[in-house]
């Protein structure tokens, strides 16, 4: 929802930045790899139970993600392998922080309660492929009222104000799970005006 109405607004901002990072030599993918290894770091705080330093980390992932793609424009880099790039460490971004928060409620959370971090990444997960799919079959799965923007602002909220964590991950969940449902319906009418009863997907 963010990323499809403020992407304009957002970029005239980064790209005065992307240009002076460029002259200062740090690459796209030296971004990316930092903000890995940031949300390798906030995985590990979070799961000791430090929410405050997980906030900080959240926040300091955002800052070379959001820059990545500046620099690599104002470089003339970007390309079909740094955009692939990016979108695999978003996922591997999004993983750590969840199985950082899982592993701090499965040390001081009864119950089965630290699976709903990971049925929040699951469903994350499916989001993010079903836009890949419809994608690769020329469709538009864009869109939906919890992207992962919007994921990122609920989840810091949570982990700012860690007394309501468990109620904000099970609103990402619904409200996650919502935006599976969107991109699907959405897809599928896309899909049924081009039927071709020649192509099956066996995965």
């Amino acid at each position: 929802m963010f990323d499809g109405n403020l992407r304009t607004a957002v970029d005239r901002i980064l790209d005065p930045i992307g240009v002076f990072l460029c002259r200062l030599r740090i690459t796209a993918n030296a971004l990316t790899i930092l903000g890995i290894l940031i949300a390798v770091a906030g995985a590990v705080v979070i799961g000791r139970g430090h929410m405050f330093a997980g906030f900080i980390c959240l926040l300091l992932t955002g800052i070379p993600d959001a820059l990545d793609g500046a620099v690599a424009k104002a470089a003339g880099t970007s390309s079909l392998r740094g955009a692939f790039f990016d979108s695999v460490s978003d996922r591997i971004t999004d993983s750590l922080l969840l199985c950082g928060i899982a592993w701090h409620l499965a040390s001081d959370e009864p119950g089965r309660i630290m699976m709903l971090p990971v049925a929040v990444m699951a469903v994350a997960m499916l989001v993010s492929y079903q836009r890949a799919k419809a994608e690769s079959l020329g469709f538009d799965a864009k869109g939906g009222i919890m992207e992962r923007a919007e994921r990122f602002i609920v989840l810091a909220i949570g982990l700012l104000v860690d007394q309501i964590l468990i109620p904000v991950l099970w609103v990402m969940l619904v409200l996650t799970g919502f935006t599976a449902c969107q991109r699907f319906i959405k897809v599928w009418k896309q899909a049924s005006k081009s039927i071709d009863p020649t192509i099956r997907d066996q995965s």
